[in-house]
């Protein structure tokens, strides 16, 4: 028996983790991931640094966070995985660079932890091409 769900056997709940997968990805990716990478420079003088990495490495870092990362989850490929980098820059960025933002000031960033943290617990769905993967390698079997 195949341990690895066919098409066919699709749910709305994985249908809602792919619309999710995708919409959540291509918010973050669109609203701050690429205008980061494209500006790169103009942001080294924008980004805040609460670790005292450098304003390089931390740019580097929240581009790792909104440009790769929502690019493997909008596939599918270890969502749960790229979800946590997003969901630390989210978390620190709410806490440690913003903790004035009322909650209406801060209303964006926390739905994009929602939506992260929903597909943290609930990973990619069966509509990943994680899971057509899975089918041929054992580095992509979901967690």
């Amino acid at each position: 028996m195949n341990s690895v769900p066919t098409y066919s056997s699709n749910t709305p709940a994985d249908w809602a983790l792919l619309w999710l997968r995708i919409t959540g990805a291509a918010l973050l990716l669109c609203v701050h991931g690429l205008p980061k990478l494209l500006n790169f420079q103009h942001e080294l003088g924008l980004i805040e640094d609460p670790f005292g990495l450098g304003a390089q490495l931390t740019l580097m870092l929240a581009i790792f966070a909104e440009v790769l990362c929502p690019v493997l989850i909008a596939l599918g490929l270890f969502t749960r995985l790229a979800s946590l980098p997003i969901l630390f820059l989210l978390l620190v960025s709410l806490v440690l660079v913003h903790p004035e933002w009322s909650l209406g000031e801060g209303q964006f960033a926390w739905l994009l932890v929602i939506v992260f943290g929903a597909l943290l617990i609930g990973g990619a769905g069966r509509l990943a091409l994680g899971v057509r993967l899975a089918r041929r390698h054992p580095l992509f079997k979901p967690l």
